[in-house]
């Protein structure tokens, strides 16, 4: 499991440019970024290097944020890939909430999604033959 903090913003100019600039401050490295957005307000999803240092100084600062854990799986950089493992999710009755990217190496993707049964999804991923993170 991965764990992602999640953090309100309203939806209004600089809003993003101060929650990276306290993770900035508190030398918290982004591994990714994701927001969902309405025309009033944000949630911003974030994978980080220290998720503890990072929550605690947002609400330090006064966002509303909150961890959230994730299943997540490297995938090879080649066609079909993803595909597989979503396969086996969804034929095992695993529903995925929603899901992103972030940063992998050796020619690997990160991918990481929320679920209301993250053990049964880590279980069939393995049984895949999935690299569970």
């Amino acid at each position: 499991m991965v764990k992602q903090i999640a953090v309100f913003l309203e939806n209004r100019e600089g809003r993003l440019s101060d929650c990276c600039k306290v993770l900035k401050q508190a030398d918290v490295n982004l591994n990714s970024l994701s927001i969902a957005d309405t025309k009033e307000f944000g949630i911003v999803r974030l994978i980080v290097d220290d998720s503890d240092k990072a929550l605690s100084a947002l609400q330090a600062a006064g966002f509303l944020s909150s961890v959230v854990e994730l299943v997540a799986i490297e995938v090879p950089d080649k066609a079909g890939a993803l595909a597989d493992e979503l396969i086996a999710l969804s034929d095992s009755g695993v529903n995925i909430e929603y899901m992103y990217s972030f940063a992998g190496k050796d020619g690997h993707a990160n991918i990481g999604f929320k679920t209301s049964m993250p053990e049964k999804a880590v279980a069939v991923l393995q049984a895949a033959g999935a690299k569970v993170l």
